[in-house]
């Protein structure tokens, strides 16, 4: 049964909410009631997520942008912030691998400079916009953050070493930010393992990334991850500064 908390007439942002864990996680605060701006790159596939999820009798609204691009991730929050009337929970959850199959640590001519770029701009920068852009209006309603980094940023062998290096880094800002804006908002994150989604690097059923070394025996499914950062958000009142792994036991 998947957790429930009442909450009518809470705000809240979702980066990267168009598909995967991202819709996953809009779905799951709409169905506390929640008002849920979604972001993601403009376009058909987020202006008819919002059509349908209205017409479903949503309290939802698109709030376009890229947010690795830092003028348009500002005017993004803002532009949210102002149209809910507030924020109470920011989910930066939009990333990229920047590649449809994964790049070997030692493939360095495939680590180009252009590639790290990117993924620097959307998986550090771009949650760092975020959570300054909303930080006075979390403060004011003393809400939460939560991040989705990634089991990627324990041991590596994700997509590649700069996005191990990108989600390692996110984490390390989890708990920056827990600190600088302690003691009215707080701020976690969850480290996904496998997850059986539309993610567009796709890793073949091998090594690590075998579900028969996971102990739970199947990938994570968005609804998996949706429900820990729901949890995190709204209903981990003492809870700040962590990052919870999601991962079926993988990591273990």
């Amino acid at each position: 049964m998947l957790a429930h908390y009442d909450l009518t007439d809470q705000k809240v942002l979702v980066t990267g909410g168009a598909s995967g864990i991202g819709l996953g996680t809009v779905e799951a605060f709409l169905r506390c009631g929640a008002m849920v701006a979604i972001n993601d790159l403009p376009g058909e596939k987020l202006d008819n997520l919002v059509a349908r999820l209205s017409a479903d009798g949503h309290s939802v609204i698109a709030a376009p942008g890229n947010i690795g691009e830092a003028d348009a991730a500002a005017d993004m929050v803002g532009g949210a912030i102002a149209r809910l009337g507030g924020l109470d929970y920011l989910i930066n959850n939009a990333g990229t691998p920047g590649t449809s199959t994964p790049i070997p640590a030692g493939d360095f001519e495939r680590q180009t400079e252009a590639f790290w770029e990117l993924l620097l701009n959307v998986n550090l920068l771009g949650p760092f916009r975020c959570t300054r852009a909303a930080a006075d209006a979390l403060r004011a309603a003393r809400g939460a953050v939560v991040n989705t980094a990634s089991i990627a940023a324990f041991g590596g062998g994700g997509s590649s070493s700069p996005y191990c290096a990108t989600k390692a880094g996110l984490i390390s800002l989890t708990r920056e930010w827990a600190r600088a804006l302690a003691p009215d908002v707080r701020v976690n994150a969850i480290a996904p393992g496998v997850v059986d989604s539309d993610w567009m690097c796709r890793f073949d059923e091998s090594g690590n990334y075998a579900t028969d070394n996971i102990p739970l025996q199947r990938a994570g499914t968005v609804q998996d991850y949706a429900e820990a950062i729901l949890f995190l958000a709204a209903g981990a009142d003492y809870i700040s500064g962590q990052t919870l792994t999601v991962d079926g036991g993988l990591t273990i």
